[in-house]
């Protein structure tokens, strides 16, 4: 539904605001009828509320059947906090994943949170600290439970503002399986299908046996896949690499133990 440039000029500032945050004309109108059928009946004023044009916060495309989600996200930390659960570790590393992951997990068990762009970020069993995933600031064998969910595929793309390093994301490879301990415990999640390839300056996509491949020295404990189509199953917990199938990127979920 257009608007005459004429009949913007007589629309006042407030209601501007909604057409122009609203993706359509349309949408915005809704919004507004939305507004007045609620500003009638007035039960907002008995509780002390004041309801202005000037406060319209207009929030589109959330009338749906159903919540929308981003299933690699959701489904892989899902994955990583069951697995962290059953781990019972007396405290957990955590190496650039999505900042939620940390912020939930230390509410049960002491986290540390390391990012190339550290998070300025207070809560009670939580820290937060600079960290390099090609020079990670720990000992040899000093970790027993670790997790870098969806970062190992960026590193050296430059994405984030590192430098640009072809071989960056073996760098880190290499770097977590040192610092895990002997027994410990490593969490991956990264892209995953039939064939390797790089979507710069996105992300890497790999294939189950090169991913596993770059972990000699550590067994697969488990394997969680999300296939690339939400129509098949939301999340194999116990996949194995035929669930690949013609997939040109899911996600892994590799839960890793190191040998002793």
């Amino acid at each position: 539904m257009a608007i005459s440039q004429k009949i913007k000029k007589l629309i006042p500032a407030p209601i501007k605001k909604v057409l122009k945050r609203a993706r359509s004309s349309y949408q915005g109108l809704y919004i507004l009828n939305d507004y007045k059928a609620f500003k009638k009946q007035a039960a907002f004023a008995d509780r002390g509320f004041s309801l202005s044009y000037d406060d319209l916060w207009p929030c589109v495309g959330d009338k749906t059947a159903e919540t929308d989600y981003e299933r690699h996200y959701i489904y892989h930390l899902a994955w990583a906090a069951r697995c962290v659960k059953d781990i019972n570790p007396a405290k957990h590393v955590d190496i650039g994943s999505r900042l939620f992951f940390p912020a939930i997990l230390s509410a049960f068990v002491p986290t540390d949170f390391y990012d190339y762009r550290p998070a300025d970020i207070q809560l009670s069993n939580l820290g937060s600290y600079k960290g390099d995933l090609t020079k990670l600031p720990f000992k040899d064998n000093e970790l027993a439970s670790v997790s870098c969910l969806h970062t190992l595929e960026h590193i050296g793309l430059g994405r984030y503002g590192d430098p640009i390093d072809p071989n960056g994301d073996l760098t880190a490879m290499k770097e977590l399986a040192r610092v895990t301990a002997p027994g410990g415990n490593l969490l991956i999640a990264l892209p995953m299908g039939k064939d390797m390839r790089i979507q710069f300056n996105a992300h890497r996509i790999y294939t189950y046996e090169k991913l596993v491949s770059y972990f000699p020295g550590f067994t697969v404990k488990n394997f969680a896949y999300i296939p690339e189509e939400s129509k098949r199953e939301a999340l194999i917990p116990d996949a194995t690499p035929a669930d690949i199938k013609d997939d040109v990127m899911g996600c892994g979920c590799f839960w890793f133990v190191k040998n002793q």
